[in-house]
């Protein structure tokens, strides 16, 4: 039975089930007993495994496809009618002719099974920062994990009211898994995201990378807000004054850790604590007052496994241990439990693997898959913010943009204004590891984090961030870049990272206060090496943070090379203010 009165909604879901035919529609009201029945279906059909309730209580174990594991970059695209408003960084095809294609995959498709019809709210119930969106869907992982990771239920229908039709669109079919046959399609102009063929997280949870970035991007540029790859943090000092950070760094730069922080000890000692929003994406909004206030979208963490250990990121680990889905991580046979690289260093010896496979430690395989995944409940993590679910958001008073750089960029530098910043960020690169494949050490460029997720032409993009720095005015947060990974010629990282990067983060909230000096390089402001605080570091002295900021000016030449050839890919929609930028740049290096 339908919940709602909604006749957008209803005249919309009643389409999609006359084009998929599936044999029953459930509506998902969100309450405890819809989802207990949905979790039991969900292990009677093999879709689930129950974990130790012990141990883990409330938590299941699910494998996905073997050909369906992450994120498809090269089977995304957006559909926009003129395909120079999807821009270079983006697989365009025309909306009519990927609705033919797609029509013909879907018509029938639900045939023997449910449709699920998801009512889902991106961002606190009553907010007026925050989107509904619908998700019909053939797949109880997705109904499961969509709990967790947003508002669900009724009280979407009620945030959307019964007239509005300001909803995205959700199609989602597993299909048959085919790799071949997987799309996974934005409609911006129709508010719509279509996807087949794959069942994994990314692709699938619908209100995550592709409403909350790529619909919500190109929503935000409409309506005159921004949908940004942010972590959302707050340095709380001894005087109990809280402070908001937004951060954006490409994969593999300590994003997660950075967003559940634990200060060091003498932090500690002294009263400070880091209160975690949000860990992934943040919806951006200029208040009644002015400033620009956050929200974090999501209700959950949708986490890398690998890696995830006490040491590196405790407040992650603590959060997955009830109420999560663990996805394509080992099955411990001995406990049922879960294990996966880099959780410790005792591999269960009655093992499953990702791929259902008996496992043995070993033979040198690796039993979790590397992109291996829980989705937790943001409530389970122990440094979850007061504000977390505060309808207003919070107020920001700095932006960071990062990447991971061996020997370019300083360990911190401020931008002198906020275009300046928007350069700063559409320069934001990392340099591929011996992890990564192909060759080392290649300068990968990721613009304020959002290459794959930006639902419209980039250059329209930054002029978007250009035209909200002239709406801020002298409000506006002050913009920084960071570099945790600067390394000596032996390729150790000099600076130690982690809970440590706490010391920076305090130098970026006094400049905001304007209560820390800074000196002018070619590049922006830095601290006085002095200025961070390295009490309590053993093998750090204020001349290892002399070369930490260091500028050389011959790389930063070579580096402003590489931005004009990545410029030249945006042609005339390149902002003249990015040009003039660097330009200023290269007079600056001389």
């Amino acid at each position: 039975m339908a919940l709602t009165n909604n006749k957008n909604v209803l005249a919309w879901v009643d389409e999609m089930v006359a084009l998929t035919k599936p044999d029953k529609v459930v509506w998902i009201d969100g309450s405890k007993e819809q989802l207990a029945e949905l979790r039991a279906l969900s292990i009677s059909i093999g879709e689930m495994e129950p974990l130790n309730e012990e141990k883990l209580p409330g938590c299941l174990l699910h494998r996905t496809a073997i050909n369906d594991v992450a994120r498809v970059e090269g089977r995304t695209f957006i559909c926009t009618r003129k395909k120079e408003d999807a821009g270079p960084t983006n697989n365009w095809e025309d909306p009519e002719v990927m609705y033919a294609k797609l029509r013909k995959m879907y018509d029938g498709v639900m045939k023997g099974r449910t449709m699920y019809v998801i009512p889902y709210c991106m961002g606190p119930i009553g907010s007026k920062l925050s989107k509904v969106g619908v998700e019909v869907t053939d797949s109880t992982y997705v109904v499961l994990n969509m709990n967790i990771m947003t508002r669900m239920g009724i009280d979407a229908f009620n945030q959307l009211g019964d007239e509005s039709n300001d909803f995205v669109r959700g199609l989602h079919s597993k299909a048959d898994i085919e790799e071949e046959n997987r799309y996974i399609c934005q409609f911006p102009e129709d508010n719509a995201i279509w996807s087949i063929n794959s069942g994994y997280g990314g692709n699938v949870l619908l209100g995550k990378k592709c409403f909350a970035l790529r619909i919500a991007s190109f929503q935000g540029k409409n309506e005159g807000w921004m949908a940004e790859h942010m972590l959302i943090l707050g340095l709380e000092n001894p005087q109990g004054e809280v402070k908001y950070v937004c951060a954006a760094f490409p994969s593999a730069c300590g994003k997660t850790n950075l967003a559940m922080l634990i200060p060091p000890e003498v932090y500690r000692e002294k009263g400070y604590k880091v209160w975690t929003v949000g860990d992934d994406i943040a919806w951006l909004r200029i208040g009644d007052d002015g400033r620009l206030w956050a929200i974090n979208p999501e209700n959950g963490f949708f986490g890398v496994a690998p890696g995830t250990n006490v040491k590196s990121n405790p407040n992650a680990l603590a959060s997955t241990q009830r109420d999560t889905i663990f996805t394509n991580v080992v099955h411990n046979l001995d406990d049922n439990t879960v294990w996966w690289e880099g959780l410790d260093k005792n591999p269960p010896k009655h093992a499953v693997n990702w791929k259902g496979e008996p496992w043995d430690c070993t033979d040198g395989s690796k039993g979790a898959h590397p992109n291996s995944r829980f989705t937790s409940p943001a409530e389970n993590c122990p440094c979850i913010s007061p504000e977390f679910n505060n309808p207003q958001g919070v107020p920001i008073s700095a932006i960071v943009f990062g990447g991971r750089r061996a020997k370019t960029a300083p360990l911190v530098y401020q931008s002198r204004d906020w275009n300046h910043g928007v350069f700063v960020g559409s320069i934001m690169a990392s340099e591929t590891t011996a992890a990564a494949t192909g060759a080392v050490g290649v300068v990968r460029r990721d613009p304020m984090a959002m290459l794959p997720f930006c639902g419209y032409h980039m250059g329209d993009y930054w002029q978007h961030w250009i035209d909200m720095g002239k709406r801020l005015g002298d409000k506006a947060p002050k913009i920084f870049n960071v570099n945790w990974f600067r390394t000596d010629d032996e390729g150790h990282f000099i600076w130690p990272g982690f809970g440590d990067n706490m010391r920076v983060l305090e130098w970026i909230v006094n400049r905001c206060e304007g209560k820390a000096d800074a000196v002018e390089t070619p590049i922006g402001f830095e601290p006085k090496p002095e200025d961070i605080n390295i009490e309590g570091l053993e093998d750090i002295t204020v001349e290892t943070v002399r070369d930490l900021l260091s500028v050389d000016k011959n790389l930063w030449k070579e580096e402003a090379k590489g931005i004009h050839e990545f410029y030249g890919r945006f042609g005339d929609r390149l902002p003249k203010e990015l040009s003039d930028e660097l330009s200023n740049l290269e007079s600056k290096l001389g």
